[in-house]
């Protein structure tokens, strides 16, 4: 028989650092897991990715028991460090960094799992609509095909 779900939390942490902070401690404690646990098996899966912050679903079920789902980082993070810039521009139309083609399929590919795009290409156009907003360009890219 399958357990039965107490509750689902979204949580974003950061990638082989969590702590039992407020952050992690009010999202969780209410529901009476082991939170040095889930901290625990959390860093140990992340410690590859440190620098980001990485969205997690935790499924926590009535027995107090718990698994989780580890996310691709923010589009967002992956094109500011892909562009070597600190944040993105306040207004789109100022340019703060570039990414070239092949920086942006890189991208696309760790996010696609976590796009609803069908293929590569239309993941690709996803993140180059995000580095837009941002104020990051893409060389040689054209959208248009």
């Amino acid at each position: 028989m399958a357990k039965k779900v107490k509750a689902e939390v979204k949580i974003q942490l950061p990638a082989g650092k969590a702590t039992s902070g407020p952050k992690t401690g009010s999202s969780l404690g209410p529901h009476g897991i082991n939170i040095s646990a889930f901290i625990k098996e959390f860093n140990e899966k992340t410690a590859k990715q440190e620098g980001f912050d990485i969205p997690c679903i935790i499924t926590i079920y009535e027995d107090r028991s718990f698994t989780f789902v580890l996310k691709a980082p923010p589009a967002a993070d992956l094109i500011k460090k892909e562009a070597g810039i600190e944040k993105g521009s306040d207004k789109s139309r100022n340019k703060v960094g570039k990414l070239t083609v092949d920086q942006l399929r890189k991208i696309a590919e760790m996010k696609m799992q976590d796009l609803t795009a069908a293929n590569i290409e239309a993941a690709m156009s996803v993140i180059a609509g995000t580095a837009r907003s941002m104020g990051v360009s893409v060389e040689g890219y054209n959208e248009k095909k």
